[in-house]
C-alpha cells in the first residue's frame, strides 16, 4: 500500500518538487492549488498523480506534507488547518524564512511532525509552466529541526533530499538561516531592484554589459513573494544591508579623495576573498543547479 506525498501549492518549486520526486520511495503524489490550470497542466504533463481542490481532503491522506506556498500563506495555512492532518504526518515547508514559519508551525497538534526545510534553488521566474526536475541538481537542502520533529522524519526528509539530487543536507537553527539567507540571497535582490531603479537604466539600455546583466538577472523578480522574505526577515535583512552600506561608502570615500592606496587595499582583499570562495565551491561540489550559486 503506497504512502501519499502532499504539495500544496504548485508553482516553481512546488511543480519541481513534485517532479523531482517521482519515484521516491513508495509514495504517490497529491497536487493541492487554488488553480484549476494549474492543477490540469500538472496531472496533463505527469506532474502529480492526483489532483485535489481540497486541502482538507488531501491532508487527511498526507503521510509527507510539503507546504510551497508564500512564506505569510504557509503560516496561515497551519493555523487553518491545524486539525485536518494525518495523525503521524510529516509537514515541511521550502520557504525561504525560517524563524516566522517555526514560530508559526507552534500551532500544529503533537500528533504532527513539523520539519523546517528550504532547498536552496530557484529562477527568476515563476509558475509550475517554469519547474523544472533538475532544479534541486547539487544545490544545498537546510533543515532546521527542533523538538517539533522527529527522528525518523529528519531522516525521511535527507532521503528526500538525496532523491530530489541535493548535493548535501545542512542542519542549523533558523536563526542562522535566516542570517545566510540574508546575506546570500535577500541583499542580492535588493542591490539588483536597487541598481534597476535608477533612472539611467533605460537612457543607458543597449550598453550593458555581462555584468550588468548578471546583477540584475534576478530584479524581475515576484513582487509579492518577495516583499514577504523581506518583511519577514527584517531584522537580518537589516543588518546585512546596513554592512553592505558601510562597505560601499568606504568604496566610494576612496574614489572621491583619490586614495589610490586605500582602494588597492580594498580591491585586492576582496578579490583575494572571491577567488577563495570559488575554490572552496568547487572543492564541495554543492553549487547549484547547473553548477551555479544560488
Amino acid at each position: 500500500m503506497s504512502r501519499h506525498i502532499v504539495i500544496v501549492g504548485l508553482g516553481l518549486i512546488g511543480g519541481s518538487m513534485a517532479r523531482a520526486l517521482r519515484g521516491f520511495e513508495d509514495f504517490d503524489i497529491i497536487g493541492v492549488d487554488v488553480s484549476q490550470p494549474t492543477l490540469r497542466f500538472a496531472l496533463e504533463n505527469d506532474i502529480i498523480d492526483r489532483a485535489e481542490e481540497d486541502p482538507v481532503k488531501a491532508l487527511a491522506q498526507g503521510d509527507l506534507v510539503f507546504l510551497c506556498l508564500h512564506p505569510r500563506g504557509i503560516v496561515e495555512f497551519m493555523a487553518e488547518h491545524r486539525d485536518h492532518f494525518k495523525a503521524g504526518a510529516m509537514v515541511t515547508d521550502v520557504c525561504g524564512v525560517k524563524g516566522a514559519v517555526l514560530e508559526g508551525a507552534k500551532v500544529l497538534p503533537p500528533t504532527v511532525s513539523f520539519v523546517g526545510g528550504h532547498p536552496m534553488a530557484g529562477r527568476e521566474t515563476s509558475g509550475i509552466q517554469c519547474s523544472l526536475v533538475n532544479m534541486f541538481q547539487n544545490a544545498h537542502y537546510i533543515l532546521t529541526p527542533n523538538e517539533q520533529s522527529s527522528p525518523e522524519h529528519v531522516a525521511l526528509m535527507e532521503r528526500v533530499a538525496r532523491h530530489v539530487g541535493c548535493a548535501d543536507v545542512v542542519k542549523t537553527t533558523p536563526e542562522q538561516h535566516d542570517a545566510i539567507i540574508a546575506y546570500t540571497s535577500q541583499m542580492m535582490h535588493i542591490i539588483a531592484v536597487a541598481v534597476c531603479d535608477d533612472e539611467s537604466l533605460f537612457r543607458y539600455q543597449g550598453f550593458e554589459g555581462d555584468s550588468f546583466r548578471g546583477c540584475t538577472r534576478v530584479a524581475a523578480l515576484d513582487v509579492p513573494l518577495w516583499t514577504q522574505l523581506f518583511t519577514m526577515n527584517a531584522d537580518a535583512l537589516c543588518g546585512a544591508l546596513e554592512q553592505l552600506e558601510e562597505h560601499i561608502r568606504s568604496y566610494r570615500l576612496a574614489i572621491r579623495n583619490g586614495d589610490t592606496e586605500a582602494l588597492v587595499q580594498k580591491l585586492n582583499a576582496s578579490s583575494a576573498r572571491k577567488r577563495k570562495m570559488n575554490q572552496l565551491e568547487r572543492e564541495s561540489g554543492a553549487v547549484g543547479r547547473n553548477g551555479t550559486v544560488n
